[in-house]
């Protein structure tokens, strides 16, 4: 497996992942993924990778977005990883986190956050083994086909970025 930076050329394997992250139900609160063009502009472009494999497929992807454009919250972002349903299991989540936390942390970023719904627990399980605690839950914070879901909220703190 190879980590890459993400370009315009992974657009179309990038968007197919991510629409089976929306279709399995436990990812997202999305219903469809959106064009590239919205895609790319709301992703920072210096912290967006995939994962290839041998035959140059893309496998999965992380990338992340600022949470904020006051300059205080300069150094949290939150990231996204997806991963190909035929791929789960065989590290690829694991190695995107290890190359966004190093561009973050590289860029002076020091806090990595995100949210994942309760039900998803392969990616609880991924992110507190790459470093990130659970804040808190986020109850009832929004509804997915008619549904109310909560939300775990996830946070790495870069212990090098001070």
């Amino acid at each position: 497996m190879l980590i890459v930076p993400m370009t315009a050329e992974h657009a179309d394997r990038v968007l197919t992942i991510y629409q089976a992250g929306i279709d399995g139900g436990d990812a997202t609160f999305e219903t469809t993924s959106p064009s590239w063009t919205e895609f790319d502009a709301a992703r920072l472009p210096d912290h967006r990778y995939v994962a290839l494999d041998d035959a140059g497929e893309v496998l999965g992807w992380v990338a992340v977005s600022p949470v904020s454009t006051r300059a205080a919250y300069a150094g949290v972002v939150e990231h996204s990883v997806y991963v190909d349903p035929g791929a789960r299991g065989l590290g690829v989540g694991r190695a995107l986190l290890v190359a966004v936390i190093a561009s973050t942390e590289a860029a002076g970023i020091w806090t990595i956050q995100s949210g994942v719904f309760p039900e998803n627990q392969a990616s609880l399980r991924l992110h507190e083994q790459a470093g990130f605690r659970e804040i808190g839950v986020r109850e009832r914070i929004a509804k997915r086909e008619g549904r109310w879901r909560d939300v775990v909220l996830l946070e790495r703190r870069s212990p090098v970025v001070t």
